[in-house]
């Protein structure tokens, strides 16, 4: 079986749910055109990823004004279910690919917001979330943390086992045993991690879980805020987030990118059986194991 897939390295329009989609919309024509039939986006792409905000917080104390901003993130953010999820769902319906998308998702009941993954089919429509489990940092001020049935999902494909974990998730060795464990074929890997060392760690899962890693990021400069959004970032601070995005084979070899320093659309065809391939030497949920010795279990 052969997958072509689509990465994309692209800023969004910064706290625009609605014009974030119509982007999104316009991407997936191109990936379609270049006959991509999955295509990945990065972390929290809608509304975007909020870097350098503080949202008024510190230590004992919360401005007004943050607040305020807080609203107006939540209201771009996509509910699910809801009218924004259902754009999705024709958006990959309309041009026949298998979408992945990172969005920050706003719990109409409770008010919370979640980073999360969507998976939706092009014939199925939406078949599930992944909230994250721990956000990172300062990132705690905004999302809440993912709990219950939609924090370590999977979905099944007609080629094959999807799924993946956010950002510094992948940073969290029982977390992916998690992903592993449910025979994942196609590892994604959202994120909003720029440094240089982030392709390697995409390399290491690749070859741990023995499976293709799509490693997703923006690229993302000042003039990309909203100008009332620019005093946040520091003068003289052209590029907030450089890239890096990658695709790497389940032996760790980097078949595409990695992407720095500019927009773009990283392609390649997948073999999947090079991931049945591949376990001739490691499998990290089979004949690599000692279940004699080590006890693994997600509650």
């Amino acid at each position: 079986m052969h997958l072509k897939v689509g990465v994309v390295q692209h800023a969004p329009v910064f706290f625009d749910l609605r014009a974030t989609i119509q982007k999104m919309e316009d991407l997936v024509r191109e990936a379609a055109g270049r006959g991509c039939q999955l295509v990945v986006f990065p972390e929290s792409f809608i509304p975007g990823y909020p870097r350098t905000f503080t949202f008024g917080a510190t230590i004992g104390g919360r401005s007004d004004e943050g607040r305020q901003l807080y609203r107006r993130y939540w209201e771009n953010s996509v509910a699910v279910p809801g009218p924004a999820l259902g754009q999705l769902e024709r958006m990959a319906k309309t041009h026949g690919v298998f979408l992945v998308t990172g969005v920050t998702e706003r719990d109409a009941l409770n008010g919370s917001l979640y980073c999360t993954t969507l998976y939706i089919s092009p014939t199925a429509g939406y078949l599930g979330k992944h909230r994250k489990i721990k956000p990172t940092g300062v990132e705690r001020l905004i999302w809440a943390e993912g709990h219950g049935p939609d924090v370590l999902t999977t979905v099944a494909t007609e080629w094959g086992r999807l799924g993946g974990l956010i950002c510094w998730e992948n940073y969290m060795p029982l977390a992916r045993m998690a992903i592993y464990q449910q025979g994942v074929q196609v590892y994604v890997a959202p994120t909003a991690d720029a440094r240089e060392t982030w392709p390697a760690t995409m390399q290491h899962i690749a070859c741990e879980g023995r499976c293709f890693v799509l490693g997703c990021n923006q690229f993302f400069r000042r003039d990309d805020y909203p100008e009332a959004f620019r005093p946040f970032v520091a003068e003289g601070e052209d590029v907030i987030c450089r890239g890096g995005s990658v695709i790497v084979s389940p032996q760790g070899k980097i078949i595409a990118g990695p992407l720095w320093d500019e927009a773009g659309m990283l392609t390649a065809e997948l073999d999947l059986d090079e991931v049945i391939a591949s376990k001739l030497d490691f499998d990290v949920i089979g004949h690599y194991t000692r279940p004699d010795l080590f006890d693994f279990r997600v509650k």
